[in-house]
C-alpha cells in the first residue's frame, strides 16, 4: 500500500468519524428538545388545571348561595320583607 492508499484509508476514517460525531450531536439535540417539550407540556397541563380552580372559585364566589350570607355579615342586610318591596312600573318602549 502506498503513500495514496494511506491517506485514502485515512480520509476514509475521518469522514467515518466526523458523521458518527454529527449523529451523535444530533440526537443528543433531539432528545434535549423532546425534553424541553415535555417541560413546556407539563406547564400547560398545571396552566389549565389552575385555571380551571380560578373558574370553579369565581363561580362559588359569584354565586347567590355566597353573596346572600356575605351581604348580611359584612353589610348588615337583610332579605325584605313583603311590605318592604316596591314594584316599579316598566316603561313603554317605543
Amino acid at each position: 500500500m502506498g503513500l495514496v492508499g494511506v491517506l485514502k484509508v485515512g480520509f476514509s476514517l475521518v469522514i467515518l468519524l466526523a458523521s458518527l460525531g454529527l449523529v451523535t450531536w444530533r440526537q443528543s439535540r433531539a432528545l434535549q428538545v423532546l425534553g424541553r417539550l415535555d417541560d413546556v407540556r407539563q406547564e400547560i397541563s398545571v396552566s389549565t388545571a389552575e385555571r380551571a380552580e380560578l373558574e370553579r372559585t369565581i363561580q362559588k364566589l359569584e354565586s347567590r348561595a355566597y353573596v346572600v350570607p356575605a351581604a348580611k355579615a359584612r353589610l348588615d342586610m337583610h332579605t325584605p320583607d313583603a311590605s318592604e318591596l316596591v314594584i316599579l312600573p316598566a316603561e313603554a318602549t317605543s
